[in-house]
């Protein structure tokens, strides 16, 4: 079916037409906007301007400690000072930006029109914003999170933070991480489903490689920490004692939970950072990248070992020997990824004509800062020096040399080399060498210092010391360093600013590049590209200029507007042959006010209001269900046009269209966030004092049996229904039951929650109740999943050939039957290993 079909050919009115469709609308309508371009440059300048504030807070932090006994700031103030810098780099600024730079770049490197979610990316940016401001404000107020940027127990809890500072840490980083997922999510899903035509997995641009290894790190690396979060909000809220030694619970439950996501976070902020300097580096070394696929198998490995060292951060709490040996050979493995990427890149340096551009001048401070870091890192990595360094300023200088170095200055270089893709204009070159020289050496006046302060024992987080160390000196050149780094970075902004002011237009491709971005117009238009071309090489080897103008002119897949869709392709995810034509939703004001409500959410649970916060969250949930008005079509169109002689099914008449895609990842960080739960339920029965606990839970099998088999029953139901819908049958029976056994399930669920003794007495029972409480979460949405098939399919939107809603729906099945399986069964294991009993009782 084409109705409303039209092809164009002259490229200006092929332009009206796209504009038409994709623009976002003026004045109040830019809160509407879901373009990856629009709202990835929101990610990308919000960032920034979080990274002015934790500049200003390094900066406060450096004038009181410049010299010993200052008076510049009580101990108070300073705590807040440097959790604030800490977090505000951290969670505000660096994975922020990455994400801006990820959805700003991505579709125009891949051949796509979108990201495979707009309106999840728009959502994503208002929790980023909202979170971030929630903190910001507190500082302002006076009641800034004051316990570290790694809020560890127990100086967090109710007992040792009485007020709300470590509240508004815990739900606003949660607020801001819910940002994180999104983007994570719907980015390894664009870069597996969207890519051009004839992009296989070997053609992907490098940087592509990059960004799909560092989400998928987010997905499953994120969930620990927001579980912690979680827990210590409820501790803090509730009196339920996860952490507390003396009721079962234990402090170093929130280090392995802290840590599982923050040392990965290392290489998350790390990598994506570095697949700018492989996507740089050859443009201005004028030969293309040297061990492409070296480079690959590299990040995944580096990915992989980042998730099995967290206990480097954890060297001095008792970890047995044995262990200690293991991580510390594990955290020294972790240099032979990072060694096979810059000996690519140095080969890549040697083999080609190199160009001093400024982008490549930042690169050289990259190298510099990068290499000088990882060497202490290594040092860092051996036990006996660790426990001489560890929380010192050796450590801080360490960590700064790492981030600052394997992030800050490749963002420096990809700002001058992709501004002019963003402006449509070339680069002016004169403020930007200065402002290197100046962030360059104020940066090693800064840390380099810090360096010989740790090693002369100088502990982190203190607001003074003794005159007597004399460090004076030393502190005194590293806080005058910090001031020169700042006035280098007023330099960048201001030549940013001329930049965007008064810079020379020019049409396309500046640096004389390979890759797909260059070939759109400047500055990229909504919908990207006219067009969508085809990928016959590796995806850094294209010629930009012959590509841009074929494409403009409508000559690719997909030169024409129909319906008024928003359209673009999906392939298959190994070899890049077109599967699906995927139509991507319009602006839409519901981003915006799912955030807001859950603004709602977190305000009403900082101050205590619980029955507002319940109200918030179900707003949260019907305004979630509002999206998915229109979504879809109510008749089969079949096989449609795409282009150059091929056709194509619309995506919700496959089998696993985007959005199934999207459940699968969205299943498995909630697998981690769940696999962290089930762990801490074990470690604190291993290794917390206080066990066993004086009311053990003890509540027989027959209701977990029932629970169980309800929820079987529900699961077979739901497949039953796609399998009777594809047969061209009427699912509506197989969903109600369904829909009763997930109630069934949510009763006996419930019952077993009000029957656990001494929730606020032990760890084992206020874990359990965790448990239950998850599982009743998860019950509940298996009741909305069904209802919702029954309204899709009673809508029309559900036929043999459109199953994507009870698709998903069955993963949402599947996975609660799993996780109640085995959360029951943690629960009762534990109880009866705590009892001393030597067999189960079945």
């Amino acid at each position: 079916m084409e109705t409303g079909f039209k092809r164009r050919q002259s490229p200006i009115r092929l332009h009206k037409d796209l504009m038409e469709i994709w623009a976002t609308k003026p004045g109040f309508g830019r809160l509407s906007a879901v373009n990856h371009t629009t709202v990835g440059l929101r990610f990308i300048i919000t960032s920034f301007v979080f990274f002015a504030i934790g500049g200003g807070l390094a900066m406060l932090i450096r004038a009181q400690i410049a010299t010993s006994g200052s008076a510049f700031a009580d101990a108070d103030t300073y705590a807040q000072f440097f959790t604030m810098h800490g977090t505000v780099m951290m969670f505000l600024f660096a994975i922020p930006m990455l994400e801006g730079f990820a959805i700003y770049m991505l579709p125009k490197q891949l051949g796509a029109r979108d990201l495979a979610f707009p309106r999840l990316t728009a959502f994503g940016y208002w929790c980023y914003l909202f979170g971030g401001t929630i903190i910001i404000f507190a500082m302002f107020a006076g009641v800034a999170p004051d316990s570290g940027w790694f809020m560890y127990t127990p100086l967090s809890s109710r007992v040792f933070s009485p007020g709300i500072n470590s509240d508004i840490w815990l739900l606003g980083i949660t607020f801001v991480e819910i940002s994180a997922m999104c983007a994570a999510v719907e980015i390894v899903v664009t870069i597996l489903k969207m890519r051009a035509p004839g992009m296989s997995l070997d053609r992907m641009p490098i940087l592509a490689w990059y960004l799909l290894v560092t989400m998928g790190m987010i997905v499953v690396g994120f969930p620990p920490l927001i579980l912690a979060s979680v827990l210590l909000e409820m501790e803090r809220a509730f009196n339920l004692p996860f952490f507390d030694p003396a009721r079962g619970g234990d402090p170093l439950l929130w280090q392995h939970l802290f840590w599982l996501f923050g040392h990965p976070e290392v290489y998350i902020i790390f990598l994506p950072a570095a697949g700018a300097v492989s996507t740089i580096l050859p443009v201005f070394a004028r030969h293309e990248l040297v061990g492409y696929r070296a480079i690959v198998v590299a990040i995944i490995a580096l990915a992989f070992l980042s998730f099995g060292i967290w206990v480097h951060h954890m060297y001095t709490v008792g970890i047995p020997h044995m262990a200690l040996a293991f991580f510390s050979a594990a955290s020294g493995l972790v240099a032979i990824p990072t060694g096979v990427q810059i000996f690519a890149w140095i080969a890549t340096l040697a083999q080609g004509r190199l160009r001093w551009d400024i982008p490549m001048l930042y690169l050289l401070g990259f190298f510099i800062v990068f290499v000088m870091g990882g060497m202490t890192g290594v040092m860092l990595a051996l036990v006996p020096f660790n426990w001489q360094a560890h929380d010192t300023h050796f450590v801080v200088a360490h960590l700064h040399y790492v981030l600052f170095g394997g992030f800050v200055f490749p963002m420096l270089a990809a700002a001058y080399y992709w501004l002019p893709l963003v402006t449509g204009k070339a680069t002016n070159q004169r403020l930007g060498v200065p402002a290197f020289w100046l962030i360059f050496i104020g940066f090693h006046l800064t840390f380099f210092m810090m360096h010989l302060t740790g090693l002369r024992g100088m502990p982190r987080r203190v607001h003074t010391y003794p005159q007597e160390l004399g460090l004076d000196l030393l502190n005194l050149i590293s806080s005058v360093g910090g001031f020169i780094m700042t006035i280098g970075f007023a330099l960048f902004v201001i030549d940013m600013v001329l930049h965007i002011r008064y810079g020379r237009p020019f049409r396309r491709n500046e640096w004389k590049a390979a890759t797909l971005e260059w070939a759109l117009p400047k500055p990229p238009p909504a919908y990207a590209f006219a067009s969508l071309p085809t990928v016959e090489d590796r995806a850094d080897r294209l010629h930009p200029g012959s590509i841009g103008n074929d494409l403009a002119a409508g000559r690719g897949y997909l030169g024409f507007v129909r319906h008024g869709w928003m359209e673009t392709l999906g392939v298959d995810m190994v070899r890049g042959r077109i599967t699906e034509v995927i139509v991507l939703p319009r602006p839409s004001y519901l981003p915006l006010w799912t955030a807001l409500a859950i603004a709602g959410f977190v305000l009403s649970f900082l101050v205590s209001e619980y029955g507002f916060a319940a109200f918030f969250a179900g707003l949260v949930l019907v305004l979630f269900l509002l999206w998915t008005r229109g979504m879809g079509a109510r008749e089969d169109y079949g096989a449609i046009d795409v282009g150059r002689g091929e056709k194509a099914v619309p995506h919700w008449e496959t089998q696993r269209p985007p959005s199934w895609w999207a459940m699968l990842f969205t299943l498995t960080g909630n697998t981690a966030f769940y696999a962290s739960l089930v762990f801490g339920l074990f470690f604190l029965w291993v290794s917390a004092p206080n066990w066993p606990p004086p009311e053990m839970i003890d509540l027989g099998l027959a209701v977990p049996a029932m629970i169980a088999a309800a929820l079987a029953v529900g699961l077979a139901a739901a497949a039953w229904a796609v399998r009777t819908t594809r047969r061209g049958g009427y699912p509506v029976i197989w969903l109600l039951i369904t829909l009763v056994g997930h109630a069934v399930a949510l009763a006996g669920l419930a019952y077993l929650g009000f029957a656990i003794p001494g929730l606020t007495a032990h760890a084992h029972s206020a874990t359990g109740l965790v448990i239950i409480l998850y599982l009743v979460l998860h019950t509940g949405l298996g009741i909305v999943f069904a209802g919702f098939g029954i309204y899709r399919t009673l809508s029309g939107y559900v036929s043999a050939r459109r199953l994507v809603d009870l698709r998903i729906g069955l993963l949402w099945h599947a996975y609660t039957f799993v996780a109640s399986v085995v959360g029951l069964g943690a629960i009762y294991t534990v109880t009866w290993l705590a009892q001393g009993r030597p067999t189960m009782p079945w």
